[in-house]
């Protein structure tokens, strides 16, 4: 019992991880249409953010979440006003001028903080561990559960029960009427794209004090991120829920009997096995004709 317990909590633990760095994502790609591949360099930004916060100004980790929200949230929104919206409903240029954008914003960061890695502190309150059902588990990943949890619970608001997300919907299923009705369709989508880089942002400040911090390190999370929210099905917000911890629980299942390195690639193969013969994914949406 010990042993299913732990590798529970240890997949539930991969899983809000996951999830917080594809919650970003999902908001761009899946409700936006957005192929945005510079995605984990704003994971990145927040990561260097909160290292700058605490290492130049002496700002702790959760005096500087709300900080670094709007921070990249705010660069999220240039690089919408600038790039972004001239290729909507252009996916291949879409892809080619994100990936560019983000070598461009690995080599600014480069060439501002340095290539070394840097370390960010874990906050001294939650650097220790507690058990719960006789498993020993590390109060920080638990508060980043919780933290995702907010996080999720905030964005089902938003898109369901507020305006802002009334109105991205009536936009998504037609722009030209949505606008016939005084929505500012190009508002609505700059704001929504600057919510989804402020969460990769909280995303990078919240995993920097278990990582070190690069200008590479938003490429690892990228990739995480699509995975989950392509085998959730795009669409669905509940979908990316369950598939971040699906993934989370087959990964720490896989490198607890071999390694991380296989968990990955083995978790790799079993998305790209399964795209194949259901490219919808696995939770989506099913709309009657």
């Amino acid at each position: 019992m010990d042993f299913v317990l732990q590798q529970l909590f240890t997949g539930l633990s991969i899983g809000s991880i996951l999830l917080l760095v594809a919650l970003g994502l999902w908001i761009v790609y899946g409700t936006m249409g957005v192929i945005n591949l510079a995605h984990g360099e704003f994971v990145m930004l927040g990561a260097y953010t909160a290292w700058v916060l605490q290492s130049v100004f002496q700002v702790g980790l959760f005096a500087s979440l709300v900080v670094i929200f709007f921070v990249v949230a705010f660069l999220g929104w240039i690089m919408e006003r600038g790039v972004i919206r001239y290729l909507y409903r252009r996916p291949l240029d879409t892809i080619l001028a994100t990936w560019g954008l983000g070598v461009i914003t690995q080599q600014v960061v480069r060439l501002l903080a340095g290539g070394e890695l840097r370390y960010v502190e874990m906050p001294s309150l939650l650097a220790h561990s507690t058990t719960i059902l006789g498993v020993e588990l590390s109060v920080y990943r638990i508060f980043i559960f919780v933290v995702v949890a907010g996080l999720l619970a905030l964005t089902w608001y938003l898109m369901q029960r507020t305006a802002i997300g009334m109105k991205l919907r009536a936009v998504l299923q037609d722009r030209e009427v949505a606008s016939c009705f005084g929505i500012n369709a190009d508002r609505i989508y700059a704001l929504t794209f600057a919510y989804g880089a402020g969460l990769a942002g909280l995303a990078g400040a919240l995993v920097s004090p278990l990582k070190s911090v690069s200008p590479e390190m938003g490429t690892t999370y990228v990739v995480d991120a699509f995975m989950v929210v392509v085998l959730g099905g795009v669409e669905t917000l509940m979908g990316t829920v369950l598939s971040a911890f699906l993934l989370g629980e087959l990964t720490g299942f896989i490198a607890y009997l071999q390694n991380d390195t296989v968990a990955k690639a083995l978790v790799l193969v079993a998305i790209i096995v399964l795209i194949r013969f259901r490219p919808q994914g696995l939770f989506a949406s099913q709309v009657r004709a």
